[in-house]
């Protein structure tokens, strides 16, 4: 009762945030300006437009443009586990304090998110560091981390869990990652759930404008690079749709320009400063952490002053809006509150399928190696990761 309660406020990862808030960027930041040719000027001069629609505080979870419903980042810095993989202290159902060094979530001992049910959308998590391993309604599992990203279909109905093991007893164990729900139209809303894993050597990255910024395309196509496939209901799934998740590193001194979108003034672009000490942005100067609405017809120029202490860190979103009305109570998204209303009818009556695994907290043996297990077919992951088990090296 107590868990059904939970999901009247609690959508998952949805309302984690950072870790911790970088400090502002230092006053100097203020005063640079990106070089910009006389051609330029007398552009912008002329046309009288922008870019930059508009820069907002960051919020948490980020604000997020249709067909988005909302992006967090998690930034962890879990110590070592011991050997059950958990943390050297307990969580209280609910931790989600951004002050502290690493968040329990709604794990007891072994930080994450037990069962837990969702309807009528896309779950996209993408990593950078860490472990994850997976269970859901369906039977499906996996353990992924360090760069890969899983796609899933939440559609008619799906209960998964999403726990952090810490897997290494004698180093930290830092997680980082990004999950991000995309919304899916009305016609796609009860459609059968899906789940794809891409393995993070098929994960594709470019390089842009003087090479000193690194650009992951975990969706789209951008500079080259292009993402894998999503799964076949999804609103990404056609390319129409101009959907796309990329996320930008930049050194100190570097620079780049974001072409237009595919879909020119159609496409919602929305670009999320969320670490660093600043950026520059269209000519703008970003200091603090921002979500930055671009106009998707026009390049935008990136920059980092060289005096910046540390890399600045991007993410860009866009899409074509969907252009339906949403209805959201916890994990469920649909079009109307009678159908938010049935969606929890549904979940009592069928706990959409039932949960298939042992525990509520499922996690897998520590040393197994990263591994997605899709209908009842387990294929094995990547390597390179110390103390897992995997069938090839990391690229």
């Amino acid at each position: 009762a107590l868990r059904f309660a939970r999901l009247l406020t609690d959508p998952g990862l949805r309302t984690s945030p950072l870790a911790r808030p970088s400090p502002r960027a230092p006053a100097r930041l203020a005063n640079f300006r990106p070089a910009r040719s006389r051609t330029q000027s007398a552009t912008r001069a002329m046309s009288g437009s922008t870019v930059v629609r508009k820069v907002s505080g960051l919020q948490f979870p980020f604000q997020t443009p249709d067909p988005f419903l909302f992006a967090v980042y998690h930034n962890d810095e879990y110590p070592a586990g011991d050997e059950q993989m958990r943390a050297p202290r307990r969580g209280n159902g609910a931790d989600f304090d951004p002050n502290a060094p690493y968040r329990m979530y709604h794990g007891d001992r072994v930080p994450g998110f037990p069962q837990h049910p969702h309807r009528g959308f896309e779950t996209v998590t993408a990593t950078m560091r860490g472990i994850v391993d997976h269970t859901d309604s369906l039977g499906n599992a996996g353990r992924y981390g360090h760069g890969d990203v899983q796609w899933m279909t939440a559609g008619s109905g799906i209960v998964h869990g999403e726990m952090f093991p810490l897997v290494h007893a004698d180093t930290p164990n830092h997680l980082r990652l990004f999950q991000i729900w995309l919304n899916l139209p009305s016609r796609k809303k009860m459609t059968d759930p899906a789940f794809v894993m891409h393995w993070a050597p098929d994960v594709q990255t470019a390089r842009a404008g003087d090479g000193d910024v690194e650009v992951v395309v975990w969706a789209g196509s951008l500079f080259g690079a292009k993402g894998q496939p999503p799964p076949p209901d999804s609103w990404a799934a056609d390319p129409a749709n101009d959907v796309g998740i990329y996320f930008l590193t930049a050194k100190p001194g570097s620079s780049a320009s974001l072409p237009p979108a595919d879909g020119g003034a159609a496409t919602n672009r929305t670009m999320y400063f969320f670490e660093g000490d600043g950026v520059v942005v269209g000519g703008r100067v970003v200091s603090s952490k921002s979500a930055i609405e671009l106009d998707a017809s026009q390049a935008c120029e990136i920059a980092v002053p060289s005096s910046a202490s540390t890399d600045t860190l991007l993410l860009v979103l866009q899409g074509k809006p969907i252009g339906e009305p949403v209805a959201q109570h916890g994990p469920f998204v649909m079009n109307t509150r009678l159908e938010i209303q049935q969606a929890f009818e549904d979940y009592q009556k069928t706990r959409f399928g039932g949960w298939p695994w042992p525990k509520d907290a499922m996690t897998f043996p520590k040393d197994k190696g990263r591994f997605a297990l899709v209908n009842g077919v387990e294929e094995p992951g990547p390597g390179g990761v110390a103390g897992l088990r995997g069938h090839r090296t990391e690229l």
